[in-house]
């Protein structure tokens, strides 16, 4: 099992994976906002998403999960 975490604390402003989804090395998963800039965080590996742990409007910490990927 793998997982994404979050890059920086901040606001889930987009979420643009969803469960079963394929993904890549490098795909963005979840768009961050912190002090009005977008910031997108990528899959360091290729998989399919298993499960979403966030949804949009939640705040995050740096190293909190957003993804699970199988």
């Amino acid at each position: 099992m793998k997982e994404v975490k979050s890059t920086m604390a901040g606001n889930v402003w987009k979420i643009v994976v969803e469960a079963g989804q394929e993904i890549t090395n490098g795909e963005d998963v979840v768009i961050l906002e912190s002090m009005k800039m977008e910031i997108p965080v990528s899959a360091e590996s290729d998989g399919v998403v298993k499960e979403v742990k966030v949804k949009e409007g939640d705040f995050v910490n740096e190293g909190d999960r957003l993804v699970i990927l199988e």
